[in-house]
């Protein structure tokens, strides 16, 4: 394959070139690839006529780019649709076979290992319950997986895998009480160095993220982001967390655990001031169904098929609307976000009384001072952790930096 680097174009966009230091004509080839691969991801069925006006590149550049893509098989065409007059135009779109890539999603109750296709959709998978995650266990499910997964593939598939993408909470050791876990246990996670470990048991590159913010990622690339240039985003797992979007980008911050919303200040129902994790947070469900006698594994065996567990859930939902406004008025007193979005570890009908519920409870606020947001549902769903690790390979090697990607883009709409 043609692609080899991530370096900015240099004739056609000579500011890229120049900030960069000067690129040569591989990297500047490399780039374009990358640029033309993105914007047929985010636009499926766009035509060639359409790619050079995003890009800014020409017809005769985006020709050859094209024909090198088909070539290496990472796009293919469209039936050709014809217009009134002039040639037909040719829709492009990615080619789903030709880059995979596997995504581990970490949990404080369970692991899955999916594998994703070069368009987002996950063709197999693997999920573990635990009580607790120890290093040990994880390094013998995501080996085995990988193993069994590729013990059905086909050389050829075998031979198109980006990499693994690790999606795991920051700090693990920290949450030993919360999940009722021996602190002797988690303390094994102090200073273990989960790629690293991972990167000696496997052929494939390994990368590793933050679960919120691969989740939030995968939100950006996958779901509304397209539609919300700046949002805020809520995950709602074992612990609630998120991720930060500004200007079509993921912003990480120093230490990469910005739009960590967790830690966030609220009032709970008795007037006490807690934090986001304590109240909109699964393992707290997991705690009010206990206290009721009700058996709470289902929780965690699959999260797209709970049961409705009646009043607890519903006081759950009340309860994390109410805080989940409250994090919301928050963060938009100190950014202007265009959206709240709000997804998690659960079914779609849970997520969709839960957002209809902090509509709600946000109407009962003082919001003078700020832009009301659109609050709205996630459309990744319940494997957006995975998902984000997942591509985390795939964006490394195929696609342009985002935030250089949807500049672009917004530059050659706006012309």
């Amino acid at each position: 394959m043609t692609l080899t680097d991530n370096q900015p174009k240099q004739d056609e966009t000579a500011s890229y070139a120049s900030m960069a230091g000067g690129a040569n004509q591989v990297r500047v080839r490399a780039y374009n690839e990358r640029l033309v691969l993105s914007v047929v991801r985010l636009h499926p069925g766009v035509s060639k006529a359409e790619i050079a006006r995003r890009t800014g590149l020409s017809a005769q550049t985006v020709s050859v780019i094209m024909r090198a893509l088909e070539k290496d098989h990472l796009l293919m065409r469209g039936e050709p649709v014809r217009g009134k007059v002039g040639q037909p135009s040719v829709p492009m779109h990615l080619n789903p076979d030709a880059v995979y890539s596997y995504g581990v999603k970490i949990g404080r109750r369970s692991a899955d290992l999916v594998l994703m296709d070069f368009v987002g959709e996950i063709r197999l998978n693997r999920h573990r319950t635990y009580g607790y995650p120890s290093p040990g266990e994880i390094l013998e499910f995501v080996t085995e997986g990988i193993a069994e997964i590729e013990a059905s593939l086909s050389r050829a598939q075998r031979g198109n895998i980006a990499g693994i993408g690790i999606s795991a909470p920051f700090e693990l050791w920290n949450w030993a009480g919360e999940v009722g876990a021996p602190q002797s246990v988690m303390d094994q996670w102090r200073g273990f160095d989960l790629q690293a470990q991972i990167a000696q048991r496997v052929d494939y590159p390994v990368f590793l993220q933050n679960d919120a913010t691969s989740a939030c990622g995968a939100e950006l690339v996958f779901g509304v982001g397209p539609r919300y240039p700046d949002f805020v985003y809520f995950y709602i797992g074992s612990f609630i967390g998120g991720g930060v979007v500004l200007n079509s980008a993921l912003f990480v911050g120093r230490t990469g655990t910005a739009g960590a919303t967790g830690p966030l200040p609220v009032r709970n129902k008795n007037g006490e001031t807690v934090q986001l994790l304590q109240i909109a947070s699964i393992f707290m469900l997991e705690r009010m169904l206990r206290e009721r006698g009700i058996d709470s594994q289902p929780l965690w065996y699959s999260a797209d098929q709970w049961i409705d567990f009646g009043e607890p859930l519903e006081n759950w939902i009340r309860d994390s609307a109410a805080a989940l406004a409250q994090a919301i008025v928050a963060a938009c007193s100190i950014i202007d976000f265009s959206a709240a979005v709000i997804d998690g570890g659960f079914p779609a009908w849970v997520r969709e009384r839960l957002v209809k519920a902090t509509h709600e409870e946000i109407d009962k606020l003082n919001v003078q001072g700020i832009v009301y947001p659109e609050i709205v549902e996630g459309a990744v769903g319940a494997q957006a952790r995975a998902i984000g690790g997942a591509s985390l390979p795939i964006f490394a090697r195929y696609l342009t930096d985002q935030t250089v990607l949807f500049k672009e883009i917004d530059n050659a709409e706006g012309n």
